[in-house]
């Protein structure tokens, strides 16, 4: 699923891939344009295998500048940029073994104890069950003491996060069975009452809970959060269907996603991404990844797009950060393909 500052700043701090401008269709889709298990296959393997080699040189990317997957000196409060989950679990998702020295560096490097935040918590329970620790029984290197990252994050106070955040911290919570410590300040069910609450009127969600800043991106991100939260309440389920009607309706022509700047649509991968995943996180939904229609007009799915922004060499076309770029993609192929046996990418074993 990623803080009160302007949309324009947080686009480009979280390096979403530019992909082009959308463009509106007056005539109705003749054909639909869909990826075969052979293309799926095919993007798979190269999107997987680039990965792999991000994470054997441990770089963001292969530019004479590209910054440090995982290093306590560069992320001296995480020990990790920002998006390495997704990074993992993507790995995780499509079949990766990770091996003991990877897990090994990983846990080096990594930065927690009693005093790290909810969003950093989140992130490290997601990849750190995605390479194969326990969350709960958590050693960090060095030190002699175990962590249960689990209830720290069930203990932390989560009343100033964003609505990303606190869609990152439901999602977390929702990785394995965990149980509920009794000093818990919040619950699975009241979190995703608490994000249901935050939506807006016109049914997506904003990254600063204002209306004119709904986004795709933020709006995914909670539809997949309250998807993963399983709440029976009506009021949650509503709003769920909702989101899900919301990311429906903004899909181009061509299948992709995309972010408001200066009265336009920028199409990315990013945004395609995590609306796949979005998609694929229901099965009553997962057909509008690459068998439906979202809106008439369009004529691509929403998976031969995103496969679109994949190079030859496997990395994200017009990515700032492949550490996005890569691991959302490879995310969100995951999701896909698992929802197809009716299963979820979040639920890791």
């Amino acid at each position: 699923m990623k803080k009160h500052i302007l949309l324009a700043t947080i686009l480009t701090s979280t390096l979403f891939v530019v992909g082009g401008l959308q463009r509106d269709s007056a005539h109705a889709a003749t054909t639909f344009k869909t990826s075969t298990s052979k293309v799926v296959k095919s993007k798979t393997s190269a999107t997987v295998r680039y990965a792999k080699e991000m994470l054997a040189t441990n770089k963001n990317g292969f530019t004479t500048d590209a910054a440090p997957i995982f290093s306590r000196s560069a992320y001296p409060t995480s020990g990790a940029a920002d998006g390495y989950s997704d990074f993992l679990l993507g790995l995780k998702g499509n079949g990766y073994k990770f091996t003991g020295r990877q897990k090994a560096f990983i846990r080096k490097n990594l930065v927690l104890n009693s005093k790290s935040d909810a969003a950093t918590l989140s992130k490290a329970i997601v990849g750190l069950k995605a390479i194969g620790y326990n969350p709960q029984k958590f050693r960090p290197y060095g030190s002699q003491k175990t962590l249960n990252l689990v209830a720290q994050l069930y203990q932390s106070n989560i009343n100033n996060q964003t609505t990303s955040a606190l869609s990152q911290v439901l999602i977390a919570v929702s990785t394995g069975s965990y149980k509920q410590p009794k000093n818990a300040k919040f619950s699975r069910t009241k979190l995703a009452m608490t994000l249901s609450a935050l939506q807006q009127t016109n049914h997506g969600w904003a990254y600063d809970n204002q209306l004119s800043n709904v986004d795709t991106d933020t709006t995914a991100m909670a539809v997949i959060a309250l998807a993963r939260s399983k709440s029976t309440t009506q009021q949650v389920k509503a709003s769920l269907i909702q989101g899900q009607n919301y990311l429906k309706s903004k899909v181009a022509t061509t299948g992709a996603f995309g972010y408001q700047y200066l009265g336009k649509t920028v199409l990315n991968a990013n945004s395609t991404a995590e609306a796949v995943l979005a998609c694929a996180t229901k099965l009553n939904t997962v057909k509008y990844v690459n068998h439906s229609r979202s809106i008439k007009t369009q004529n691509v799915s929403p998976l031969t797009a995103l496969f679109k922004y994949v190079n030859s060499t496997g990395s994200i076309k017009g990515a700032s950060s492949q550490l996005y770029g890569i691991g959302q993609v490879n995310l969100a192929i995951a999701a896909y393909k698992t929802a197809l046996h009716h299963r979820s990418v979040y639920t890791i074993n």
